[in-house]
């Protein structure tokens, strides 16, 4: 957890989550219990891992890219001061659950467009004892143009259907939507994955790049050099970002990961635009446990 802060005492859990498969909107829904952690769970989607949580410790984050969200959340300045935060997505709000521990005050709302999976989250994985935390069901993209300019500290993105981006997501327009929730310092994370020539992420970071003026993107190497199919977390903000922390906190990372300019990484790439969408790649078979 960033910076050496203890999460504040969570009152003990009045429900324990029943193991097993439930009907969502985007496919079949399963809850596993982690033998290895006493609140630990992980959830999947349509068999692919889609969120894990600890409910006796939610700043532990178990997937490696959520560890590297939770650290650009870390190092956003003031160190520990509540944010105004708004997710697109949010499976079973493992990361919700860490600013709630680990930035207390912190007020937050989530969009997510499975109705049943947020029934499923809200019922067996304790969401309503996460303080200030609204969950509404509802398309990203319009829920974004629902907000008022210049409200956010910051915004996540991590919404995948059927383990793809949804396209209309990705693009300049949507982007610049973002921009202009965000407040003049605030920050936009973007949940990507890409394998091989990377092209769906280097129009990406070139579509941020295009309304952002800075822009960072942070991967392990292999991914980084598209010897494998993974994930890359894209940040950006109308100020500067804290390059060298960010940096440092990648690089320590159990697994290391590199923190390099958005620039250097999408190099000559066009923007993605609402008439020229490109959709975001297929996992491979095996990612994230999908057959």
């Amino acid at each position: 957890m960033g910076h050496g802060r203890t999460p504040r005492t969570r009152p003990q859990q009045q429900h324990t989550p029943v193991p097993g498969h439930y009907p969502v909107r985007f496919g079949e829904a399963e809850l596993v219990r982690d033998h290895d952690r006493p609140g630990g769970w992980l959830l999947t989607v349509g068999g692919v891992a889609q969120s894990y949580v600890d409910l006796e410790d939610p700043a532990h984050l178990e997937f490696e890219y959520v560890r590297r969200i939770g650290d650009v959340v870390d190092c956003l300045p003031p160190d520990g001061a509540p944010l105004e935060v708004l997710h697109i997505g949010g499976g079973a709000c493992t990361l919700p659950r860490y600013i709630a521990v680990t930035r207390p005050g912190s007020r937050q709302l989530v969009i997510e467009a499975d109705g049943g999976l947020v029934d499923l989250v809200r019922e067996q994985l304790d969401l309503r004892s996460v303080p200030r935390l609204r969950v509404r069901v509802g398309d990203g993209r319009e829920g974004v143009a629902s907000r008022h300019p210049d409200s956010a500290d910051l915004i996540v993105l991590d919404a995948f259907e059927r383990a793809r981006m949804p396209s209309p997501l990705a693009t300049l327009q949507f982007v610049t939507d973002v921009h202009r929730v965000l407040r003049e310092d605030g920050t936009y994370v973007v949940n990507l994955a890409d394998g091989g020539n990377l092209r769906f992420a280097r129009r990406l970071v070139a579509t941020l790049r295009a309304v952002f003026g800075h822009v960072a993107v942070l991967a392990e190497p292999g991914v980084l050099r598209g010897r494998r199919f993974g994930n890359l977390v894209a940040v950006a903000s109308p100020a500067p970002l804290p390059m060298a922390l960010l940096a440092r906190r990648a690089a320590a990372a159990i697994f290391p990961a590199r923190c390099v300019p958005g620039e250097e990484f999408s190099g000559a790439a066009e923007p993605l635009t609402d008439e020229s969408p490109v959709s975001s790649p297929e996992p491979p078979p095996g990612t994230w446990g999908r057959s």
